[in-house]
């Protein structure tokens, strides 16, 4: 069991590496580091999060226990929970252009069809089966089924998913961003539970329903 752990993460390892390597990351920092400033007030909008005082570092700031713990799978319709490292639980991640996430998914859970619109990402396997996609922009479905220690690619901007195939046992995988704030868009979310309601009309239309299944699948999603 240590084996195949230790394999799986050599894997995720890799492939974040990789990914890293090859796609544009966030702009270089001029800097060491700029652990993040979450104590001051958001008075002065800019593109990352200010700096504290370098010599004010400590080595807390680059280590983060946040993924460490199992995330609540109940919480939502679709059986998963996203934990991701950010400026908050890792100041030192301000700036370096990355970040890393802990995916659980319950059993028969989904990771519902979403994109990034700021990294592409590299996902690993490390415990149960998942079948995993991405749509691209000529609609052709790439899917493929991991088990632990395999990993996939999800371009930057492309709709993908994750689906736990189990019935019985929960899955958990591990992803890596080459942006330190990825964005999310869940599809269904964002097109059934603006603020405001986009009009009826216009998602009957864009998904051939009635009125009725527009305000069933609403209320379905907390709309």
């Amino acid at each position: 069991m240590k084996t195949n752990c230790s394999s799986s993460l050599l894997q995720f390892i890799f492939g974040l590496a990789l990914l890293l390597g090859l796609a544009k990351p966030d702009p270089i920092p001029l800097q060491d580091y700029c652990v993040a400033d979450n104590r001051s007030s958001q008075s002065l909008f800019i593109n990352g999060v200010p700096c504290i005082d370098p010599n004010q570092a400590t080595p807390s700031h680059f280590a983060t226990s946040a993924l460490s713990k199992p995330g609540n799978t109940s919480a939502n319709v679709f059986g998963s929970n996203t934990t991701m490292a950010n400026t908050v639980n890792l100041p030192g991640l301000n700036t370096m252009g990355m970040t890393i996430s802990r995916i659980d998914i319950a059993e028969n859970g989904i990771v519902a069809l979403h994109a990034h619109p700021r990294a592409s990402e590299v996902t690993t396997c490390l415990k149960g089966e998942l079948i995993v996609g991405f749509v691209d922009t000529s609609y052709r479905l790439y899917s493929q089924k991991l088990r632990p220690g395999d990993s996939s690619v999800f371009p930057k901007g492309l709709i993908h998913f994750l689906f736990n195939t189990d019935q019985k046992i929960p899955a958990l995988a591990m992803s890596g961003f080459n942006s330190q704030n990825p964005g999310v868009q869940i599809t269904s979310i964002a097109t059934f539970t603006t603020i405001p309601d986009i009009p009826d009309e216009i998602l009957k239309k864009a998904y051939q329903i009635n009125s009725q299944d527009v305000a069933r699948i609403r209320r379905n999603l907390g709309g």
